[in-house]
């Protein structure tokens, strides 16, 4: 039993499983394609909706320097995809990896763990798009009731799930129409944040941005379930500002961030994975993370934070309504509702391609490992996934879905850190296209860090995670086990 658990499926066997002609998948990806895929979704919900939530009641203006923590954790553990990306390129990011050098039982975890992150990640980002589509309408003609988009104040998000459902037909369509999709709509947002940030320096004031780093007080908002699991393990006094507020930041904006592990994903589909998925990988991160600082310190220099509604899906369109230009307001609200329909498309292809690998293994039904004849994608698990994200951006709420998310992906940031240190001892004669430097002090760093804004989020959000990975544990003993084709491989050769 013990030994079954900790099987591996040795790197030669995953990559030679990507030339069966029935689970084949096109190679069309290139450098730019994967770094345009990198800043296509990781520029959406944490810059365009939780931005102004986040400065409102954890950090004030400091909240660029909660990007910089939560990019420097990012950075970290971007070092360890990129490794194993370029010498494991085979669809499944975390979930490959792990099976690979942990074996069976935490490969699943970490699939398992993936499917928490991009499912509800893609439903988050669908509700915040809803939220900028209805200041885009609010007036006009075609106004949204806020009874059918809007979680909060009606029934459902109506607007969320329809934008799934035409987002997975696209992605069934095919990788190459989804990357010129992505393309289109990267520089229409990037050339939104752009316009943010030069027209709002105009208005910033230095009063607004003065003390950068409010002092600490105590919190109101956040005790007991709600409260951040370090204060409840350590006794400490609920805070919100100074340094407790900056970490805290980062913790919740770290949903921001969850675009470059979606990079890694692709590398099936890459036509030089080792050398491009490293360079997708940095070249998005470096860049989001310079205009996530410069768009928060425009935020709050336009107006003082503790006047930022928190609740309010469009902050950054807001910050110009306030002061009375609306035009602007109006191009930044389009631009933003256009810019994150990109991320909930990639969102959907990380998931699909994880459940379509874990599927190939045996561990999810085989009928997800289908590729469609004409199109080369995994179009039964991708229909699948969207039909499910699509229920849950309609009927769940985004500050629910946020924090969720951020746990699933610091997880899998860990168990892939570490799994750099395992690999690099049972397998030193793998040829490594990147390496990451000072290992193991930079894997170990990299999981401390996550593993401390992992401790920043609240026990609600810790409960909630581990209720799904106890449900994925029965799916996994119950029927992940019995239909590994790894399993089922040695059992025959036993024989």
């Amino acid at each position: 039993m013990p030994s079954a658990l900790l099987r591996t499926k040795s790197v030669e066997q995953s990559i030679a499983d990507t030339d069966e002609p029935e689970h084949r998948l096109k190679k069309n990806l290139g450098a730019l394609d994967l770094m345009v895929f990198g800043v296509g979704v990781t520029i959406g919900g944490g810059l365009f909706v939780l931005t102004g939530s986040a400065a409102k009641e954890y950090a004030g203006p400091a909240l660029a320097i909660s990007f910089v923590i939560a990019a420097i954790g990012c950075g970290l553990a971007a070092l360890c995809y990129a490794e194993f990306a370029s010498t494991v390129p085979v669809a499944g990011s975390a979930y490959t990896f792990s099976y690979a050098t942990l074996g069976e039982l935490v490969a699943w975890i970490i699939g398992w763990d993936l499917i928490l992150e991009f499912v509800v990640g893609a439903a988050a980002v669908a509700g915040g798009w809803s939220g900028y589509l209805q200041n885009v309408l609010e007036g006009t003609a075609l106004e949204i009731p806020a009874s059918v988009a809007n979680t909060s104040d009606g029934f459902m998000n109506l607007p969320a799930g329809l934008l799934v459902l035409a987002l997975t037909g696209v992605l069934i369509a095919g990788i190459k129409l989804s990357s010129i999709v992505n393309q289109v709509a990267v520089v229409v947002k990037v050339g939104v944040a752009l316009l943010f940030v030069v027209v709002g320096l105009f208005y910033v004031k230095a009063s607004n941005l003065a003390p950068f780093v409010p002092e600490s007080e105590p919190s109101t908002g956040s005790s007991g379930w709600h409260a951040p699991l370090i204060e409840v393990l350590f006794g400490l006094e609920p805070l919100t500002y100074g340094w407790g507020g900056i970490v805290t930041g980062a913790a919740i904006v770290f949903f921001a961030f969850i675009g470059f592990d979606v990079v890694a994903t692709t590398a099936e589909e890459t036509k030089d994975p080792s050398r491009d998925v490293p360079i997708g990988i940095f070249g998005s991160l470096a860049i989001c993370t310079l205009l996530y600082c410069a768009v928060t310190v425009v935020l709050t220099g336009m107006q003082d934070f503790r006047d930022i509604d928190a609740a309010d899906p469009a902050p950054l369109a807001t910050a110009f309504t306030n002061i009375g230009h609306d035009t602007i307001a109006d191009v930044i609200a389009i631009g933003a509702a256009v810019g994150i329909i990109v991320v909930v498309m990639i969102l959907l292809l990380g998931q699909a391609r994880v459940a379509f690998a874990m599927a190939r293994d045996g561990l999810l039904p085989k009928v997800f490992a289908k590729v469609h004849p004409t199109y080369r994608t995994p179009y039964v698990v991708t229909a699948t996934v969207g039909v499910l994200v699509a229920l849950l951006a309609t009927f769940t709420s985004i500050d629910v879905l946020a924090e969720l998310v951020n746990v699933g992906t610091l997880f899998a940031f860990i168990l892939v850190s570490l799994g750099v240190i395992v690999l690099r001892r049972r397998r030193p004669d793998l040829q490594r296209a990147f390496t990451v430097p000072l290992v193991p002090v930079l894997p170990i760093a990299a999981a401390l860090v996550c593993f401390y804004l992992m401790l920043n989020l609240s026990v609600e959000t810790w409960v909630r995670f581990l209720v799904w990975m106890a449900l994925g544990l029965v799916i996994y003993f119950v029927y992940g086990r019995h239909h590994s084709r790894v399993g089922i491989a040695e059992e025959a050769a036993r024989r």
